[in-house]
């Protein structure tokens, strides 16, 4: 008779399930580490275990961040044709990134617009940062900064882009903390291995989709977390009211009732993943809370991070709440700052729309380097500063600056990856990257290769992906 059930998976399937179980319930029941679940290893020795991805909404001024621009100020207000730069449209690199855009959309602004803070060289390296980010510029010794991405969507689908290295137009992707998640898995079973920090983009960005997993599943989308100590979780909160046992035996019900489900339904990813996320917020509601508790952290942590002052407490509160993940075993950490109106969208008044929102976030992210360093997880911990694209040299409404993807920066530390390092360029008016270019996908593949894991080898069957999806991995700027 075993050897009957044994050989009927019909037959198994409604042992397990009248066990209580079913499939996916006893794959997952058994809290096995997800890259079990996955099935795959690292395919090198990895030189980072861990990713704190921070990603500015909006679109951050390449030229007024870390890429300044004097040639700006030397010809502001003048058309780009009255100037020495005037050959730019023609050339081959943005005559073939225009095929992309939408028409009718944010066409190139042509007269030029000054530089609208000052800068200085700062760090031990001396890079030239402007005075917006004087936090982090202090940190340019720790960091591989790329001053020539580019990316072809040149509306806010480009955030979408930024994370799964195709235009929105190809619709919802893997994205590349999804790729880490299921290639990898978790490193701690009581959290998920891919958290969300902060206020994603909205729908017509990609909206959860720039967290999402595509065709990978839903159990390797990113998991939204709130920063807020008393209430991380309210998703899954019992209530005050529910006790632990009875909260054991609502679970044990539910676990049955998908059990049974799974009998009809035996390879639907998203029971597997609605089992899977029971299980894991069961686990969850112990291990966040201890793990968002700003109070365990000493006076002087916190106000190197900001907590302090009302300006920076909110991201501030996002950072250390990142760092607290990260080491305790959370495998990618995606931030966001920015939201669903992507605040960093300067179309006017750049001035105060940058100067502003530079004030909340550059002393939290700097506190993040040093404080991942002081403690000694910067080495294996690759953090990774992205928008998801810079902003035109000429104006705007008189005071802007519109969508540029044809260059913009985006700066690595840790990891692996080399400190104090300036890689590729733009050209003198931050118009296009001329050296060293590298698509967005060049970045996911940066990252890849530091959790030791190969692009190509991470396909799925009968999923073709086009060769520009793989990126290559910067080599310039890893030791």
């Amino acid at each position: 008779m075993a050897r009957k059930i044994c050989s009927d998976p019909r037959s198994r399937r409604i042992f397990l399930a009248d066990a209580g179980m079913g499939l996916a319930g006893l794959a997952l029941g058994t809290l096995l580490p997800q890259k079990v679940i996955a099935g795959v290893q690292p395919h090198f020795a990895p030189k980072a275990k861990r990713v704190i991805w921070l990603f500015m909404l909006g679109g951050v001024s390449h030229v007024e961040s870390f890429d300044p621009k004097p040639e700006l100020n030397k010809h502001a207000g003048k058309q780009l044709s009255e100037t020495p730069h005037r050959d730019t449209l023609t050339n081959p690199f943005v005559k073939e990134n225009l095929k992309a855009f939408v028409p009718g959309q944010h066409q190139i602004k042509l007269t030029l617009y000054p530089m609208q803070t000052g800068y200085k060289p700062r760090g031990k390296n001396g890079v030239l940062v402007s005075d917006w980010f004087p936090h982090i510029g202090d940190q340019m010794h720790e960091v591989s900064l790329i001053r020539s991405a580019w990316t072809t969507d040149n509306d806010h689908g480009a955030i979408l882009q930024f994370h799964t290295g195709r235009h929105i137009f190809d619709g919802y992707l893997p994205t590349l903390g999804s790729w880490v998640h299921y290639g990898l898995g978790s490193m701690n079973e009581n959290l998920p291995a891919y958290v969300v920090l902060g206020e994603p983009p909205g729908d017509c960005c990609g909206g959860n989709g720039t967290h999402g997993s595509g065709y990978l599943g839903p159990e390797h989308a990113g998991v939204s977390l709130d920063v807020n100590p008393d209430n991380p979780l309210p998703f899954v909160s019992p209530g005050k009211e529910l006790s632990k046992a009875d909260q054991e035996r609502e679970f044990a019900l539910l676990r049955k009732l998908n059990g049974m489900s799974a009998v009809e339904y035996p390879n639907d990813p998203a029971l597997v993943a609605r089992i899977k996320s029971y299980e894991l917020a069961f686990r969850m509601q112990m291990a966040v809370p201890e793990a968002i508790q700003y109070k365990e952290e000493s006076e002087a942590t916190k106000k190197m991070y900001g907590l302090d002052q009302e300006i920076t407490k909110p991201f501030g509160e996002v950072c250390l709440a990142a760092r607290r993940l990260s080491e305790r075993g959370v495998r990618f950490v995606q931030v966001y700052h920015g939201g669903a109106g992507n605040a960093w969208d300067a179309h006017k008044d750049l001035k105060k729309n940058h100067s502003d929102l530079a004030m909340k976030v550059d002393q939290p992210i700097a506190a993040l380097l040093k404080d991942l360093k002081q403690r000694g997880l910067l080495d294996e911990t690759l953090v990774v500063w992205g928008t998801e694209f810079g902003r035109t040299p000429g104006a705007e409404a008189s005071n802007g600056r519109d969508h540029h993807p044809f260059g913009f920066s985006v700066f690595m530390a840790g990891g692996g990856v080399k400190a104090g390092v300036v890689h590729g360029a733009t050209d003198e008016i931050g118009f296009h990257a001329v050296e060293n270019r590298h698509y967005v996908t060049d970045i996911h593949a940066t990252v890849l290769h530091q959790m030791g894991l190969d692009p190509r080898k991470l396909d799925i069957p009968g999923r073709k992906r086009i060769d520009i999806d793989y990126g290559k991995p910067i080599k310039e700027i890893l030791v």
